[in-house]
C-alpha cells in the first residue's frame, strides 16, 4: 500500500472533516503542569498495606510533603498556523480534557477540528481531574467528592428524558444529535468532582493564562465561570472567549467594563426548557451578555434552534453535527480577526 505524505494526508483530512487544509504538520506537542503548591502533613498514623497480591505488607506513612492543586495541560502546535493566538480548551464539571478529543462514537472532536484549522491547541485537565491528580481527603480537600451517575448525565445533559440500565429501554430526545449508541462509552469519561475547589481551580487557570500569554479561551459548562473570571483577572491576555453552554456568569456591575474590548461568543443548544438545571443557568449568561452589550462590549449569543440548528444537547462538541458548530465558531473567529 502506498504511504500518504503529510501534505496529502492533511488534504484528505480536510475533505473528510470539512476543515481547512493549511495545517499539514504537527510541529510540536508536549505537556506540562501549572499552578499548585506544596502542602506538608504531620501527625497522622503510620499503617501497613499490601500493594501487590502475595507481597509482604508495606509501611505507609501519610506524613510528609505533597504537591497539590496543579493543573495538567497538553499542547499541539500545527505548522503552518492560521490563528493569531493559541486556543485554550477548558472542560466542564466531572469531566476532563478528553471532552475535546475523539468523540465517544470514534469521530474526530473539537481538538482535531481546530488543530487542522491551524490553531495551536492547549487542552487542560483542571485541578482534581484526570492527569492533574488528586489530593488527600479530608486532610487537604475538605469536602467529599461527587460521582456522577449515568442517569444524571443522560437527563441533565438533555440527551434524553428517560434513562434505563438497559440501553434498549432508554428514551432519547426526538431529533437529538448525541450519538446515543456511544453513551456508555461517554460515561467512561466521568471523574469525581469537589464542590470546595473553585478557588484553587480559578488560580490554576489564571496561572495557565500567565504562562501561555495572549490566547483565545474556549470553555464548556462549569468552566464558563472560570473563563469569564480569567478574562476579568487578565483582560490584556484573554483575546477572545467562546463559552459553550456556560454554567453561570459574573454578576452585572462596573467590573464588566474590563471586558468590553474582549470579543465573546456564547452558544446554547436545544431543549433548554426540558431540564430545570439549564432553565436556571441559561439566564445568567444571557443577562451577562445583555449587560456587557449595554456597556459597549462585543458579545454575540447564538441559540442554535433560533438559527435553524436543532437537536443539540449539553455536549455539543460530541454531537453528530459538531463540525457544523465548530464551523460557526471558526467563522466567528475569522470575523473577529483572530485567524489569518
Amino acid at each position: 500500500m502506498r504511504r500518504m505524505t503529510p501534505i496529502l494526508c492533511a488534504t484528505v483530512s480536510a475533505v473528510l472533516f470539512g476543515v481547512p487544509a493549511q495545517a499539514q504538520v504537527l510541529k510540536e506537542f508536549g505537556s506540562f503542569h501549572v499552578g499548585g503548591r506544596q502542602v506538608s502533613l504531620s501527625g497522622y498514623p503510620v499503617t501497613e498495606s499490601v500493594f501487590t497480591q502475595g507481597a509482604a505488607p508495606t509501611r505507609v506513612d501519610p506524613n510528609g510533603d505533597f504537591e497539590v492543586e496543579q493543573m495538567y495541560v497538553q499542547y499541539l502546535i500545527p505548522e503552518p498556523q492560521r490563528a493569531m493566538y493559541p486556543l485554550l480548551m477548558w472542560h466542564g464539571g466531572g469531566l476532563t480534557g478528553v471532552t475535546w478529543d475523539t468523540k465517544p462514537d470514534g469521530q474526530p472532536g473539537f481538538m482535531q477540528y481546530f488543530f487542522r484549522a491551524g490553531h495551536p491547541i492547549y487542552v487542560s485537565d483542571a485541578v482534581e481531574r484526570g492527569r492533574a491528580s488528586w489530593a488527600r481527603y479530608p486532610e487537604i480537600y475538605k469536602t467529599a467528592p461527587f460521582f456522577r451517575t449515568k442517569k444524571e448525565a443522560w437527563e441533565q445533559f438533555r440527551i434524553g428524558p428517560i434513562y434505563a440500565t438497559d440501553p434498549s429501554e432508554r428514551a432519547a430526545m426526538p431529533g437529538g444529535k448525541f450519538p446515543v449508541q456511544a453513551f456508555d462509552r461517554f460515561a467512561k469519561q466521568f471523574v469525581p468532582r469537589w464542590t470546595s475547589n473553585d478557588g484553587i481551580t480559578q488560580r490554576a487557570y489564571d496561572a495557565l493564562i500567565q504562562k501561555v500569554g495572549p490566547a483565545v479561551v474556549m470553555v464548556h459548562s462549569q468552566a464558563g465561570n472560570f473563563g469569564f473570571h480569567a478574562a476579568l483577572n487578565a483582560p490584556d491576555k484573554v483575546k477572545a472567549l467562546i463559552a459553550i453552554e456556560p454554567a453561570g456568569a459574573p454578576a452585572p456591575g462596573p467590573d464588566l467594563d474590563r471586558l468590553t474590548a474582549i470579543p465573546m461568543l456564547i452558544i446554547w443548544g436545544d431543549n433548554i426548557e426540558r431540564e430545570p438545571v439549564w432553565v436556571r443557568q441559561q439566564p445568567f449568561s444571557l443577562k451577562f451578555a445583555a449587560d456587557l452589550k449595554a456597556r459597549g462590549g462585543d458579545v454575540e449569543v447564538i441559540e442554535l434552534p433560533k438559527v435553524g440548528i436543532t437537536g443539540n444537547d449539553h455536549m455539543i462538541m460530541m454531537d453528530t453535527n459538531s463540525d457544523q458548530i465548530a464551523g460557526l465558531i471558526e467563522d466567528w473567529m475569522k470575523r473577529k480577526g483572530l485567524t489569518q
